[in-house]
């Protein structure tokens, strides 16, 4: 059973809830509840969720299908599954066509979603992302920068293995800590690319409890709200700039909606994504 990693986000409670807001390194809109496909509305066939404390049937057989035809990763990744976390209500990523463009969408009502792909034995080395989303509101009052209302309508969140003898002892503690409740040491780093209210493209943002997880802001405000959004990211050059170190081995690639914090509802479409290994460098 692999979960434990995800409480260190700052946004789902217990494990590493803190009151001290995030180190900054560098309007409300009505619900519009989400319309199945023909593809959706398909007779659910409901599979079991990953393994977890409070795991349920979740994940339909159209939203199965949508993922395999939608997210293209590494072959030395698993299933995805989904993770519904103990006390936190969760909203299905069901299968839909939204402007011309085949989907997953959460209808995301004081909820927390996660849907996750672990990778296998063998490493990975990332090199691009390419990922796209889109959402029909902001959760009012959600700030990244604070432990309590660190809600974001969209996530993108990658774990990496690392040399873990660099930690520092106090990271060292918070990872056996959770190792011991979960079964699952945190992750020698995360990179989660997030969706802010208000903090600028390009800001950079430590988790309170561990500097070991940091968001990239790669979105911001209500402007672009109701229209798909197209990413390209190199990952390789995103870790450097947010960890000042190049990344380890690929742990795990995961989408995360969350509006608990806020106790929001809002709608959010995730769209094609693909992860492409990193190729090495042509040698000089």
């Amino acid at each position: 059973m692999r979960w434990g990693w995800f409480w260190a986000l700052g946004c789902v409670g217990a494990l590493t809830a803190c009151a001290v807001p995030p180190v900054r390194l560098v309007s409300p809109v009505s619900p519009v509840t989400a319309v199945p496909s023909g593809a959706a509305a398909e007779l659910r066939e409901e599979g079991p969720a990953e393994a977890g404390p409070s795991a349920q049937p979740v994940h339909s057989a159209a939203a199965r299908r949508a993922v395999h035809r939608l997210f293209k990763t590494p072959e030395t990744v698993r299933e995805w599954a989904p993770w519904v976390l103990p006390g936190k209500a969760f909203a299905p990523f069901e299968a839909v066509d939204v402007q011309g463009r085949a989907a997953l969408v959460v209808a995301a009502e004081r909820s927390v979603s996660i849907l996750r792909q672990q990778t296998d034995t063998a490493p990975v080395q990332v090199g691009r992302l390419a990922f796209s989303w889109k959402i029909d509101g902001l959760a009012p009052g959600a700030d990244l920068t604070d432990a309590q209302h660190e809600d974001s309508p969209v996530r993108i969140v990658l774990a990496f293995d690392g040399d873990r003898a660099r930690l520092a002892p106090r990271v060292h503690r918070l990872s056996e800590l959770t190792r011991l409740l979960t079964g699952e040491p945190l992750p020698y780093a995360s990179l989660v690319y997030v969706w802010s209210n208000t903090e600028p493209v390009g800001t950079v943002l430590v988790n309170p409890r561990t500097d070991r997880i940091r968001k990239l802001v790669v979105e911001s405000g209500a402007g672009p709200l109701g229209r798909w959004r197209d990413h390209e990211r190199d990952v390789h050059a995103d870790f450097l700039q947010v960890f000042g170190e190049p990344p380890g081995p690929l742990v795990a690639v995961a989408l995360m909606t969350d509006t608990d914090n806020t106790q929001s509802r809002l709608n959010a479409w995730y769209g094609a994504l693909t992860l492409s290994p990193r190729v090495a460098d042509a040698p000089r």
